[in-house]
Protein backbone atom coordinates (compact mmCIF):
# COMPACT_ATOMS: atom_id res chain seq x y z
CA UNK A 1 0.00 0.00 0.00
CA UNK A 2 1.32 3.35 -0.91
CA UNK A 3 2.46 6.14 2.00
CA UNK A 4 -0.83 7.99 2.91
CA UNK A 5 1.12 10.96 3.51
CA UNK A 6 1.87 10.85 -0.55
CA UNK A 7 -1.47 10.28 -1.13
CA UNK A 8 -4.08 11.85 0.52
CA UNK A 9 -7.00 11.91 -1.61
CA UNK A 10 -6.29 8.63 -2.97
CA UNK A 11 -6.24 7.19 0.40
CA UNK A 12 -9.65 8.45 0.99
CA UNK A 13 -11.23 7.29 -1.80
CA UNK A 14 -9.90 3.85 -1.43
CA UNK A 15 -11.29 3.85 2.07
CA UNK A 16 -14.67 4.62 1.01
CA UNK A 17 -14.55 2.35 -1.84
CA UNK A 18 -13.43 -0.22 0.95
CA UNK A 19 -16.38 1.05 3.41
CA UNK A 20 -18.86 0.72 1.09
CA UNK A 21 -17.90 -3.01 -0.58
CA UNK A 22 -17.83 -4.54 2.91
CA UNK A 23 -20.72 -3.09 5.04
CA UNK A 24 -18.27 -1.52 6.92
CA UNK A 25 -18.05 -5.05 9.27
CA UNK A 26 -14.79 -5.82 10.42
CA UNK A 27 -15.15 -9.32 9.17
CA UNK A 28 -13.95 -11.01 12.79
CA UNK A 29 -16.99 -10.29 14.92
CA UNK A 30 -15.92 -8.14 17.42
CA UNK A 31 -17.43 -5.19 16.66
CA UNK A 32 -20.86 -5.27 14.82
CA UNK A 33 -22.37 -2.69 13.23
CA UNK A 34 -26.29 -1.60 14.47
CA UNK A 35 -28.81 -0.40 12.38
CA UNK A 36 -27.77 3.11 13.45
CA UNK A 37 -25.12 3.34 12.50
CA UNK A 38 -25.51 3.16 9.35
CA UNK A 39 -22.59 4.28 6.83
CA UNK A 40 -22.83 7.45 5.28
CA UNK A 41 -21.81 7.86 1.35
CA UNK A 42 -20.60 10.95 -0.55
CA UNK A 43 -19.24 14.34 0.36
CA UNK A 44 -19.41 13.71 4.15
CA UNK A 45 -17.63 10.69 3.83
CA UNK A 46 -14.96 12.32 2.30
CA UNK A 47 -14.88 14.67 4.72
CA UNK A 48 -14.86 12.71 7.95
CA UNK A 49 -12.09 10.24 6.58
CA UNK A 50 -9.91 13.24 5.65
CA UNK A 51 -10.23 15.15 9.33
CA UNK A 52 -9.23 11.32 10.41
CA UNK A 53 -6.14 11.34 7.61
CA UNK A 54 -4.99 14.63 8.97
CA UNK A 55 -5.50 13.70 12.29
CA UNK A 56 -3.07 10.53 11.31
CA UNK A 57 -0.82 13.17 9.48
CA UNK A 58 -0.52 15.32 12.41
CA UNK A 59 0.36 12.12 15.16
CA UNK A 60 3.09 11.19 12.51
CA UNK A 61 4.89 14.37 13.09
CA UNK A 62 4.30 14.54 16.79
CA UNK A 63 6.01 11.08 16.86
CA UNK A 64 8.73 12.07 14.57
CA UNK A 65 9.92 14.70 16.02
CA UNK A 66 9.75 13.41 19.71
CA UNK A 67 7.63 15.94 20.59
CA UNK A 68 5.16 15.24 23.79
CA UNK A 69 3.59 18.32 23.81
CA UNK A 70 2.18 18.44 20.07
CA UNK A 71 0.67 14.91 20.43
CA UNK A 72 -1.16 16.03 23.97
CA UNK A 73 -3.15 18.70 21.75
CA UNK A 74 -4.54 16.16 19.33
CA UNK A 75 -6.48 14.76 22.33
CA UNK A 76 -8.59 16.33 24.63
CA UNK A 77 -7.80 16.98 28.55
CA UNK A 78 -8.20 13.41 30.09
CA UNK A 79 -8.51 11.54 27.32
CA UNK A 80 -7.69 7.90 28.22
CA UNK A 81 -6.49 7.07 24.61
CA UNK A 82 -4.40 10.30 24.66
CA UNK A 83 -2.74 9.67 27.97
CA UNK A 84 -1.60 6.16 27.18
CA UNK A 85 -0.37 7.58 23.70
CA UNK A 86 1.47 10.68 25.18
CA UNK A 87 2.84 8.54 27.93
CA UNK A 88 3.99 5.43 25.27
CA UNK A 89 5.95 8.30 23.08
CA UNK A 90 7.07 9.61 26.48
CA UNK A 91 8.72 6.74 27.21
CA UNK A 92 10.26 6.59 23.78
CA UNK A 93 11.91 9.83 24.16
CA UNK A 94 12.81 9.19 27.09
CA UNK A 95 15.21 6.20 26.01
CA UNK A 96 16.18 7.74 22.72
CA UNK A 97 13.90 6.10 20.78
CA UNK A 98 13.05 7.82 16.79
CA UNK A 99 9.74 6.76 15.38
CA UNK A 100 10.20 8.45 11.90
CA UNK A 101 7.22 7.31 9.99
CA UNK A 102 4.21 6.33 12.46
CA UNK A 103 1.76 5.01 9.40
CA UNK A 104 -1.35 3.10 10.35
CA UNK A 105 -2.71 0.88 7.16
CA UNK A 106 -6.33 1.32 7.04
CA UNK A 107 -7.87 -1.46 5.64
CA UNK A 108 -11.57 -1.07 6.04
CA UNK A 109 -13.37 2.87 6.98
CA UNK A 110 -16.67 4.17 7.95
CA UNK A 111 -18.28 6.96 8.73
CA UNK A 112 -20.78 6.86 11.86
CA UNK A 113 -21.46 10.88 12.57
CA UNK A 114 -20.26 13.38 10.51
CA UNK A 115 -21.29 16.89 12.30
CA UNK A 116 -19.76 20.34 11.77
CA UNK A 117 -17.69 19.65 15.08
CA UNK A 118 -18.25 16.02 15.68
CA UNK A 119 -16.54 13.05 13.76
CA UNK A 120 -17.31 9.25 14.36
CA UNK A 121 -15.55 7.15 12.03
CA UNK A 122 -15.24 2.96 12.47
CA UNK A 123 -11.93 2.02 11.12
CA UNK A 124 -9.68 -1.41 10.77
CA UNK A 125 -6.56 -0.53 10.55
CA UNK A 126 -3.11 -1.80 11.96
CA UNK A 127 0.43 -0.23 12.19
CA UNK A 128 2.22 -0.08 8.84
CA UNK A 129 5.56 1.29 9.43
CA UNK A 130 7.45 -0.77 12.08
CA UNK A 131 11.04 0.43 12.44
CA UNK A 132 12.45 2.90 15.01
CA UNK A 133 15.68 4.16 15.71
CA UNK A 134 17.91 4.68 18.70
CA UNK A 135 20.48 6.41 17.47
CA UNK A 136 21.56 5.23 13.83
CA UNK A 137 20.71 1.53 14.78
CA UNK A 138 17.25 0.56 13.35
CA UNK A 139 15.21 -1.20 15.94
CA UNK A 140 11.97 -3.55 14.58
CA UNK A 141 9.12 -2.62 16.48
CA UNK A 142 6.92 -5.57 17.18
CA UNK A 143 3.96 -6.75 14.70
CA UNK A 144 0.65 -4.71 14.78
CA UNK A 145 -2.65 -6.98 14.29
CA UNK A 146 -5.71 -5.38 12.48
CA UNK A 147 -8.20 -3.90 15.01
CA UNK A 148 -11.30 -2.67 14.44
CA UNK A 149 -11.58 0.72 16.81
CA UNK A 150 -14.91 3.45 16.88
CA UNK A 151 -12.71 6.90 16.94
CA UNK A 152 -14.47 9.83 17.93
CA UNK A 153 -13.18 13.35 17.11
CA UNK A 154 -14.35 16.86 18.22
CA UNK A 155 -13.15 20.24 16.60
CA UNK A 156 -11.01 22.21 18.94
CA UNK A 157 -9.94 26.31 18.27
CA UNK A 158 -6.35 24.25 17.89
CA UNK A 159 -7.76 21.69 15.17
CA UNK A 160 -9.21 18.06 15.73
CA UNK A 161 -8.91 16.65 18.33
CA UNK A 162 -10.05 12.58 19.75
CA UNK A 163 -11.86 12.11 22.36
CA UNK A 164 -12.00 8.75 22.78
CA UNK A 165 -10.93 5.35 20.64
CA UNK A 166 -12.93 2.01 22.07
CA UNK A 167 -15.62 -0.01 20.50
CA UNK A 168 -18.68 1.70 21.36
CA UNK A 169 -20.23 4.53 19.61
CA UNK A 170 -21.75 7.25 22.17
CA UNK A 171 -24.68 8.99 20.24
Amino acid sequence: MQRLGSWPFLAVILAVVTALLSGCGDGDGRTRAHAADAVSTGAEELRALAVLHRWDLRRARAWAAGDVAALRELYVPDSVAGERDVALLAKYVERGVVVPDLRMQLLRAGVVVDRPRRVVVRVTERLASRTAYVGRTSVRLPRDTAQTRVIELRRAASGWQVVSVGRSVRR
